[in-house]
């Protein structure tokens, strides 16, 4: 007997327990994104009018990932009801760029480095939320899509003429530091945003144009020496040539000691100081006076340049920002470490930066980096201010949440017209609908509920031949199933070290 054999007798057109990660799960994706909520979802979410931050702790498997493509289609939903005041998503979830960045910095080339996450910084984690953000805004003003993450919608050419002056400035310069981009050559995308913003640079061309003319004079004077032959033995050509050139060369070399310090300090993303020195010249030098740099090892400048971007977000018809923070779990230089884990996310626990206003941090944890918490002091806890984080201690799945869970997947799968299909459909009578609430009880997390009951689907058409079919599950096999799956599910909790 086979498994799409007994699925399609009780009007079920596609399995809906085939796939464990909701990041690759049809059923998910085109069902379930809607109506199918943890029972903690208003917490965690919250309202996109007003952003809040969540830190949730979850073990494999309970739904975080979930959680966090429901918080983005959810505001994805909510963008297009309200185009003036849309919300910006940074999904924060592909570690492996800065950390394979930072690793290179500090340690050249040294695959792990002992401890190495010990240097994080909670600066470092501002970069790189900077460095997802402008580049996700750079891509929506030039209309393009060149990293990984999902392209922004195309932004307004009107909204863009909505922009003053200093905040195209700003957001040049924001640009200049953060945007990363494998679509085309960093200096061309960034002068493509300058022109996009019709942001003029030639008053930059001064100091330029003035070496440019005393070189011309004094060429012009060696041309006609004869007739200036006094007045040029008088002089030394090269002296006025440098003197000439002298603005350009104080200027430029001021924005390479710049562009270096930069180099330095950004240790999450690669800049190359010539380059920056280029494209920092474009803006002029008036315009770059006591404008923030991040080019210290303090979290200062970034503040300052995080309100830099949201001030230039408002006009683009951004009101807010939700950082997603997920799979911190899946990095190649953590893999799977709780104390590589806790050196990444420590820094992150400051209640300034958790609670900027305008920001949600939405932080998608694993559950065994909350067993850390109870070991910290004092301090650690006055400064992140944990109460008041929205904190989710654990994202627990009752038997009850868990039973709703299979009905809502089994009836997205249901043939049209198939309206009294449901989850006890697939049981004997003599499984009563507590004794099934009962068994998904001991599952815990939705992972473990779709990978059990495909188990036992499995085993219950194996004991039955196609022209002898069985179309409910007995209680035997369930108990049966039940038993040889919490057995596996022990033998791997013990060698993953849970809990």
């Amino acid at each position: 007997m086979k498994v799409q054999q007994l699925l399609s007798h009780h009007g079920i057109k596609e399995n809906p327990f085939g796939q464990e990660d909701a990041q690759s799960d049809p059923v998910f994706k085109r069902h379930c994104l809607e109506g199918t909520y943890h029972p903690a979802w208003d917490k965690i979410f919250g309202s996109p009018e007003e952003p809040a931050t969540a830190v949730v702790f979850g073990e494999k498997g309970s739904g975080k990932t979930a959680l966090r493509l429901q918080i983005v289609d959810q505001i994805a939903r909510y963008n297009r009801e309200h185009p003036g005041a849309r919300v910006l998503v940074i999904e924060y979830d592909d570690f492996n760029p800065f950390l394979d960045c930072f690793r290179d910095r500090l340690f050249g080339r040294k695959r792990r480095p002992e401890r190495m996450l010990e240097s994080w910084r909670l600066w470092d984690h501002m970069d790189a939320i900077l460095t997802l953000g402008v580049t996700r805004v750079v891509d929506g003003l030039l209309d393009s899509s060149g990293h990984g993450a999902a392209p922004i919608e195309a932004i307004d050419a009107a909204r863009i003429n909505e922009l003053s002056r200093l905040e195209r400035r700003d957001l040049l310069l924001l640009a200049a530091f953060y945007d990363r981009s494998l679509a085309m050559p960093r200096k061309q995308r960034w002068n493509a945003l300058r022109r996009k913003l019709k942001y003029r640079s030639w008053p930059t061309l001064w100091d330029r144009a003035l070496g440019i003319a005393v070189t011309v004079a004094v060429v012009a004077l060696f041309v006609y020496r004869d007739r200036w032959t006094e007045f040029y033995h008088s002089i030394k050509p090269w002296l006025i040539i440098a003197a000439g050139w002298l603005p350009w060369l104080y200027r430029h070399g001021m924005l390479l000691w710049q562009a270096w310090q930069v180099q330095r300090q950004v240790r999450v993303a690669r800049h190359h100081p010539n380059l920056l020195r280029q494209i920092l010249s474009k803006i002029p030098r008036k315009e770059l006076l006591d404008q923030p740099v991040p080019n210290k090892d303090r979290s200062d400048d970034r503040y300052e340049l995080l309100n830099k971007f949201q001030a230039v977000l408002r006009p683009l018809g951004f009101a807010g920002i939700v950082v997603l923070v997920d799979r911190v779990d899946e990095p190649h230089l953590i893999n799977g470490s709780v104390e590589r884990m806790r050196d990444l996310l420590w820094p992150m626990f400051d209640n300034k930066f958790l609670k900027h206003p305008g920001i949600g941090f939405k932080l998608l944890l694993p559950i065994e980096v909350s067993f850390h918490l109870a070991r910290e002091d004092r301090e650690f806890f006055e400064r992140s201010r944990l109460d008041k984080q929205n904190l989710i201690r654990s994202l627990q799945w009752t038997g009850e949440s868990l039973y709703d869970v299979a009905n809502d997947r089994i009836r997205a799968c249901a043939e049209p017209g198939r309206e009294k299909v449901s989850f006890r459909n697939l049981f004997d009578e003599s499984v009563s609908e507590a004794e099934l609430i009962a068994t998904l009880e001991r599952l815990r997390v939705p992972r473990h509920l779709f990978k059990f009951i495909y188990r036992l689907l499995v085993d219950h058409c194996n004991r039955y031949t196609d022209d002898n079919p069985r179309w409910t599950v007995a209680r035997e096999t369930l108990q049966s199933t039940l038993a040889l799956y919490m057995r596996d599910l022990q033998e791997f909790d013990r060698g993953q070290g849970a809990g």
